[in-house]
C-alpha cells in the first residue's frame, strides 16, 4: 500500500470516528473501552483490501459492534468484581462527542440513568436496541450487522423494549430545569443550607456513587431524603474548597468538581414535579479520565 493510499485511507477512517466512537460507547458505557473499540476497528480497516470495502460506513458499524459484543462478555465479568456502584463513565456531550442531541430522545438516548438501564440486557440484546433506537437502523439492516436474521433481531429488539419499558421514567425535566436543579443544589451545599436541600431533593431520593474502590464513596445506593442528606452532611466541607462548573454531560447539565486542579466528581441529576428524584455521581478517578482530557482540549 503506498503512502498517498495509506493517508487516503486514515482520512476516510477519520470522517467515520465519531460516529463509531458513539456506537461503541451506547453498547460498553464506557468511553475508554470505547476508544480501544474504534482504534481495534481502524486496525482491521487498515488491514482490508480496499476493494474488499463496498460500503465504509456499513463495514465499520459491524466491525465495531462485533468488537464491542466481544468486549462487553469480559466487562460484564469485570462489573460483578466491581467495588460498589458501577456507573457509566461520564462524557461532555456539548461539543458532539456523542453526535447530534437534537430532541430530548436523543438527549435520552445517552442519559446515565439509561446506560445503566442497558446493563439489564444480553450483549446481542443491546446492539440491537442502540442501533435501532440511537441509530435508526432498519430490522434488516440491524441483521446484517449481526449475521443474524431479520425476525431474529426483530425478537431481541422487542425483548429490549420490553425489559427498560417498565424501568423507564415516565417524565424527563427538561435542559431548563435540570440546570435549574444542579445549579440549586450546588449553592444549597455551598452554603451548607440543610432546609434548601431538604427542600431541592424528593423524598424517596437515591444517590449513586462510583468510587470502584479507588477513592471514598458510599458502596450501595443510598436511599431515601433524610439518609441521603446524612450523606452530604459528611462531604458538604468540600464544595467550600472546591472549583464547581457545569457541563452537559451524557446530554444534560451536571455538576463538574475540581479540587486542587484535579477533576475529582462528576454529578448528574434527575427528577421529577420539581424535584431532584436521583444523582449519580461518579468520582472514580480511572472514569474520569475522559472528561479531563475533554476539557484539557477545550
Amino acid at each position: 500500500m503506498g503512502v498517498s493510499t495509506a493517508a487516503a485511507l486514515a482520512e476516510e477512517f477519520e470522517t467515520h470516528r465519531p460516529r463509531m466512537f458513539g456506537l461503541a460507547y451506547r453498547i460498553l458505557g464506557s468511553a475508554q473501552e470505547a476508544e480501544d473499540a474504534v482504534q481495534d476497528a481502524y486496525l482491521r480497516w487498515n488491514g482490508t483490501r480496499r476493494e474488499d470495502i463496498e460500503q465504509p460506513a456499513a463495514w465499520l458499524a459491524k466491525t465495531v459492534t462485533n468488537l464491542c459484543l466481544n468486549r462487553l462478555t469480559s466487562a460484564r465479568a469485570r462489573r460483578e468484581q466491581y467495588v460498589g456502584t458501577w456507573l457509566p463513565e461520564p462524557v461532555i456531550t456539548s461539543g458532539g462527542t456523542l453526535g447530534p442531541l437534537e430532541s430530548a430522545e436523543q438527549r435520552e438516548a445517552v442519559s446515565m440513568a439509561l446506560l445503566v438501564l442497558l446493563e439489564r440486557l444480553t450483549p446481542r440484546e443491546r446492539a440491537v436496541y442502540v442501533l435501532r433506537e440511537a441509530f435508526s437502523y432498519s430490522h434488516r439492516e440491524i441483521a446484517g450487522v449481526l449475521d443474524a436474521s431479520e425476525a431474529g433481531c426483530r425478537q431481541l429488539y422487542r425483548r429490549a423494549a420490553r425489559a427498560l419499558a417498565d424501568a423507564r421514567p415516565r417524565f424527563a425535566p427538561g435542559h431548563e430545569l435540570r440546570q435549574r436543579f444542579v445549579e440549586s443544589f450546588v449553592a444549597a451545599a455551598r452554603e451548607g443550607d440543610v432546609v434548601g436541600l431538604e427542600k431541592i431533593l424528593a423524598r424517596d431520593v437515591t444517590w449513586w456513587g462510583d468510587g470502584g474502590g479507588k477513592v471514598a464513596a458510599a458502596t450501595t445506593p443510598i436511599l431515601g431524603r433524610e439518609n441521603v442528606l446524612r450523606f452530604l452532611a459528611g462531604v458538604m466541607a468540600k464544595f467550600g474548597s472546591a472549583e464547581v462548573t457545569y457541563a452537559e454531560v451524557n446530554g444534560a447539565p451536571a455538576m463538574v468538581m475540581r479540587t486542587a486542579g484535579h477533576l475529582t466528581a462528576v454529578a448528574s441529576f434527575e427528577g421529577s414535579d420539581g424535584v431532584v428524584t436521583g444523582v449519580r455521581s461518579v468520582v472514580n478517578p480511572d472514569k474520569l479520565a475522559f472528561v479531563e482530557r475533554q476539557l484539557a482540549a477545550a
